[in-house]
């Protein structure tokens, strides 16, 4: 046994090892983000396979060599998420102190989940939800958790609906839920793992600017009532993935007042922007929701794996979540928890979790709202210049005036067709690697997006793009002449 002792020891690096290795860390994090201002935004994978090549084995490696390992097989390749120039996607970057945040958490691995385990880092989550929850709106009755981001909070506030609403599995295909075509796939997913299948799923018409038609909506559901069925759910979007529209949140609420429906609200891209004057315009009635999903690792700026869940009414969380078991009964004993208080875990899918507390309130309490509230403002009007800009430009098909900060577009050539034309151009863009944007399918057409979101995009940044959808839309269009 003190053989094998000493073998597990290795596991425990002394305090000088631990100095050499954490300079070694923090020269590479150093060196990365020195490099993101002329760092490449996209690079094509060359066929590396690193990995499997260099398998796991018995013996040690230096923390040295994995770190260029990681250099060549993970961080030059893909999409840059860091880099201003990442205009394709949603999430927007991971901020240093989020960085810091974590490192300090796991060194400590505090766990969050039951309040008699950790009542620090508890009540650190919880009161990241009550911000969150007055943020948008909502009563002292309401509460949430945070979660590993907007798929798994999507699949807590359905499941909440489900419960809340009765919704059986005899009731399953008289239920029917409303959302449109622009509602984010993971409600589709999370529909299916909650046992809502055979669910009826109404998709709405949406107006020319991607929103959803209230009209049609209150239609749809009379006359599904008339058929004897259940409308029981209503999903709307506070900005969605393709085009950045928001759904007119407060007719659509009057709509799930009016039949008493659960009204679910999808901000995880956009809920964030109630922080700054021109995304509160947008947002109106968004407290009207009985359940709001957001993520901090978009309109935040965290890392990946920051989401939240915020239901107005705690309590029909709590009853969708809370389970004993005999091996907790410590932690739920009376003199460690009151009765009325609850653990993350009593309104959260996970038990075991990570502590992900830090990472969000690190930077809010270091940096302040300020910062924040003038990044996402910025966004939205870099996206506002960016459509302004790009309608003057010669032979360019723009979408609707973004409502928050995705612009959709499309080149028209002179000749040949036109979503052949709007790959071939998208590819060219990514070639360069200076910004990384990406496309969509709307109505059939091949069209490409901008999704401004990353707290290092400034102006130089959209200028730099424009100038290479210009010049390269001219050099490809010219090249298709006969």
């Amino acid at each position: 046994m003190k053989k094998l002792e000493q073998v597990a020891r290795r596991l425990e690096p002394d305090r000088e090892q631990r100095e050499i290795m954490f300079a070694q860390a923090q020269g590479y994090a150093e060196t990365f983000l020195e490099a993101l201002p002329t760092a490449r935004s996209y690079s094509k994978d060359e066929g590396r396979r690193g990995f499997s090549v260099v398998p796991i084995e018995e013996t040690s490696t230096t923390l040295g060599s994995l770190l260029d390992f990681i250099r060549d097989e993970v961080d030059r390749t893909g999409i840059n998420s860091a880099s201003a120039g990442q205009l394709g996607y949603i999430p927007g970057g991971g901020l240093f102190p989020s960085a810091l945040a974590d490192f300090l958490t796991d060194i400590s691995n505090r766990y969050s989940g039951v309040s008699f385990a950790g009542p620090g880092a508890a009540a650190m989550e919880q009161t990241l939800v009550e911000w969150m929850c007055k943020l948008v709106g909502y009563p002292d009755t309401a509460g949430g958790d945070l979660t590993s981001g907007g798929s798994l909070a999507t699949l807590s506030a359905l499941v909440t609906a489900r419960d809340a609403h009765k919704i059986g599995p005899q009731e399953t295909t008289k239920a029917c839920v409303y959302l449109t075509g622009q509602v984010h796939h993971c409600i589709s997913k999370a529909l299916h793992i909650a046992g809502l299948t055979d669910a009826r799923k109404r998709l709405v018409p949406m107006d020319e600017y991607h929103r959803m038609d209230v009209a049609v909506l209150q239609q749809m559901i009379e006359s599904d009532r008339k058929q004897g069925l259940h409308p029981w759910l209503l999903v709307a979007s506070a900005g969605t993935t393709d085009t950045g529209a928001v759904d007119p949140i407060v007719e659509i609420s009057r709509v799930a007042k009016r039949h008493d429906m659960w009204f679910h609200l999808d901000a995880a891209y956009g809920g964030f922007f109630l922080l700054c004057e021109e995304g509160r315009e947008r947002l109106k009635g968004i407290e009207q929701a009985d359940s709001v999903v957001l993520d901090p690792h978009k309109g935040l700026f965290l890392p990946y794996g920051s989401g939240a869940v915020l239901v107005k009414n705690r309590k029909l969380l709590a009853e969708s979540n809370t389970y004993h078991a005999d091996y907790m009964q410590d932690a739920k004993h009376p003199e460690n928890v009151s009765d009325e208080a609850l653990s993350p875990a009593d309104l959260s899918l996970e038990l075991t979790r990570p502590f992900r507390g830090p990472r969000m309130w690190f930077p809010l309490k270091l940096f302040g709202l300020e910062p924040f509230r003038a990044a996402l403002a910025e966004k939205i009007w870099l996206a506002r210049y960016f459509h302004q800009k790009i309608s003057g430009m010669e032979r360019f098909e723009v979408g609707s005036e973004p409502d928050l900060s995705i612009v959709t577009y499309r080149y028209l050539p002179k000749n040949g067709e036109e979503n052949a034309f709007n790959k071939r151009l998208l590819e060219a863009v990514l070639e360069e690697g200076k910004v990384f944007i990406s496309s969509t399918m709307i109505a059939g057409k091949f069209t490409l997006r901008l999704a401004v979101l990353n707290f290092r995009t400034h102006r130089e940044t959209i200028d730099s793009l424009l100038e290479v959808l210009q010049r390269r839309a001219q050099e490809l269009d010219s090249e298709q002449l006969p």
